[in-house]
């Protein structure tokens, strides 16, 4: 795959053989990819896997995440031509290969949701499509004709009434016919009817082998890309796609929330009451430290500096509220020569006179800080016992504690956030947190319509 400036270049395949054919990414294609392209392709697949990975980690059922699976396919995935569905699909899986190639926890996140994807994206092809399909596994599975299906219907029924309900969907009624060493599990635990060496598969059992397969293959390869990243590609594209792909990982996908929301604002005088109700707990903590010590280290202060900017603190009433905390400890001459010229930066006006983005949850979580810091992701970086005391002292209820606390063992953190917010507002959250503002603004929005139901608008600083 060559990265260059001209458009892709179509592969020989008709638009009905792009529509009912699912890759095995077996090898790179042989198309040429607009920067532009190569990221913004990977973006909208990561889109998709990160919704499966948060539906995943919400318990969803095998209907829900199928419908899921579906949705975010169509949303992100799409193009007007449907043979650039398949380049778009190709190009994507190949360079979020090269992004997740690169740690042993990145391919662990990659590979098991890309099976997650494979699984139902298979199930939804014609019968005719994954037979092609496992014919090019070579997968040695033979279809069970409609005859030979009533011939061995009471059989089959007997062992599905063995292992599960006692009706058989129409989904079950499509078999496989599968040499029977190659499923020795299914045989062992007495799941399959076998005659004259063949075992009887289900479908559903057929689609968890065909995964199998494609997961031995992938796992495979992005090991061999991960060598091959390291010895060669990094360095000769250090200039130009390195920089893309090592950001992708922890990219950003949500709103920008550079500026708050049109006529929100939130002043000096409103501040702790808005802090109490609508701080995400990253804010929080570093909001009650600050009014603690009168003082936050560098990386507290761009964390929740940027983050009320986000949410509508001016810059004049930014200035002094930072200076009226400071000036306790450190005196208002020393804030004036030390610390308000950062403030003005972030703001875009100073230096480059960039505007700069609050962070996001994952720009959070990944953030390492060391003693006497308090910025970060608590759900990543408190011990258990402070994170119980805070989460409790924020109003999280005993049963949904438990639920947040075991998200994050799992290492689920956004989720957990996720669970705070809808134990702390009754009410859910589908779309799940990304981002700090993002928690504020849908807090705000709650006690908005509580306390306004008629709909008409009110201040941020008049709850």
């Amino acid at each position: 795959m060559e990265i260059v400036k001209p458009k892709l270049k179509k592969p020989p395949t008709s638009a009905n053989d792009a529509a009912s054919t699912l890759p095995l990414y077996c090898s790179a294609p042989s198309l040429e990819v607009r920067l532009e392209d190569f990221e913004l392709y990977a973006i909208d697949r990561l889109r998709v896997l990160k919704g499966i990975s948060d539906g995943l980690s919400r318990g969803k059922q095998p209907e829900e995440m199928e419908k899921l699976v579906d949705d975010l396919w169509k949303e992100h995935m799409g193009y007007p031509l449907r043979s650039e569905v398949t380049n778009k699909d190709i190009i994507s899986h190949f360079v979020l290969r090269l992004v997740y190639c690169r740690t042993e926890e990145l391919r662990k996140w990659f590979l098991s949701n890309e099976i997650v994807l494979f699984r139902y994206r298979f199930l939804i092809l014609s019968h005719e499509a994954q037979r092609l399909l496992m014919a090019e596994l070579d997968l040695p599975y033979k279809p069970v004709t409609t005859a030979e299906f009533e011939g061995v219907k009471e059989k089959l029924h007997l062992v599905a009434r063995s292992i599960g309900p006692p009706k058989l969907t129409e989904f079950d009624t499509i078999f496989y016919k599968v040499p029977f060493e190659e499923v020795p599990e299914l045989v062992a635990g007495r799941r399959v009817f076998i005659y004259k060496g063949y075992a009887y598969v289900a479908m559903k059992q057929v689609v968890s082998l065909v995964a199998t397969q494609f997961r031995g293959l992938l796992s495979k390869a992005l090991v061999l890309t991960n060598r091959k990243w390291t010895s060669t590609i990094r360095e000769q594209e250090k200039d130009r796609l390195t920089p893309i792909v090592e950001a992708l990982c922890t990219s950003y996908l949500g709103p920008d929330y550079s500026q708050p929301k049109e006529f929100a604002e939130v002043s000096i005088k409103d501040i702790d009451q808005v802090a109490k109700s609508s701080f995400p707990l990253c804010m929080r903590h570093l909001f009650e430290k600050l009014r603690e010590d009168h003082h936050l280290k560098h990386g507290g202060r761009m964390q929740l500096g940027l983050f009320l900017k986000g949410v509508g603190l001016k810059l004049d009433d930014a200035l002094a509220f930072w200076k009226a905390e400071f000036s306790q400890k450190v005196g208002a001459e020393r804030f004036d020569k030390e610390y308000a010229y950062s403030i003005r930066h972030n703001y875009g006006r100073e230096g480059k006179r960039t505007d700069y983005t609050p962070y996001s949850c994952q720009k959070i979580i990944s953030s390492n800080p060391g003693v006497g810091d308090h910025h970060g992701c608590p759900y990543r970086h408190f011990s258990e016992e402070n994170l119980k005391a805070a989460l409790s002292k924020m109003g999280v209820n005993s049963g949904a504690l438990e639920n947040v606390m075991d998200k994050v063992r799992n290492r689920h953190y956004q989720l957990a956030c996720t669970l705070t917010f809808e134990s702390i507002h009754g009410s859910s959250n589908d779309a799940g947190i990304n981002h700090p503002n993002q928690y504020f603004s849908d807090s705000h929005e709650i006690f908005k319509s509580k306390n306004n139901p008629s709909g008409q608008g009110e201040a941020l600083g008049d709850r």
